[in-house]
């Protein structure tokens, strides 16, 4: 994938310029082993000859947060959710500021996958679990919010439903890694609690540019 520098460079500076509106959260990509296996540090090789770069980015991925809420409702994991956590206040608690474990909460809220049968499975990923309809049930109703929203899982729609519209699927990389002719979306939230998605695919090949100059914040 391309220019992921840029991408996560722009996602910083507007976090940096508009802080009570940007939201950045970590997702399971956002660890070294994983941005090693995925080409982030690749291209911080390829575009500045040293390692040095990575390892800062990776030391600020460390500090991003694990979850957000939005309007009290929406509950927002990278993935999804772990039979360690029942509570928002627990996910609150997790110590966050390290890279991603193996097992644990802050692993499962990174690779966990909805899944149509009931309760918690073992994870094809070989990292976190599969939940249920009634797993998302029973947090949902614990914690007072009206669904989860989470990314994690290619749909060739951008978007999808799960366990009866509490829980949905929302992938915004179009095309991934340039094969698989999937569409992206974003999902949008009014002041009523509605919920909607807005779906786009990926640039023509022709209309991408190359950055006229890389960014130099992390040298």
């Amino acid at each position: 994938m391309l220019h992921q520098v840029e991408c996560i460079s722009l996602c910083l500076c507007l976090k940096l310029q508009y802080p009570k509106r940007v939201t950045l959260l970590r997702g399971n990509h956002e660890a070294r082993q994983v941005s090693q296996v995925y080409g982030f540090y690749d291209e911080c090789m390829r575009k500045y000859g040293s390692a040095a770069v990575w390892q800062r980015f990776v030391r600020v991925f460390d500090l991003l947060p694990i979850a957000a809420l939005v309007n009290n409702e929406v509950f927002c994991p990278h993935a999804g959710l772990s039979p360690a956590v029942d509570s928002l206040d627990q996910v609150q608690a997790i110590q966050r500021m390290c890279e991603v474990p193996h097992e644990g909460p802050l692993c499962d809220l990174l690779w966990s996958d909805p899944d149509s049968r009931n309760g918690w499975g073992l994870s094809p990923r070989g990292a976190g679990y599969t939940f249920g309809p009634d797993v998302t049930a029973k947090f949902v109703h614990t914690n007072g919010i009206a669904m989860v929203a989470r990314a994690h899982q290619l749909v060739m729609e951008g978007y999808t439903w799960n366990h009866e519209k509490q829980c949905a699927t929302v992938f915004s990389a179009p095309n991934y890694c340039y094969r698989c002719g999937n569409k992206a979306a974003i999902m949008l939230v009014d002041e009523t609690g509605v919920v909607s998605f807005l779906s786009y695919n990926a640039a023509p090949t022709q209309d991408r540019r190359p950055a006229a100059r890389l960014p130099d914040y992390f040298l």
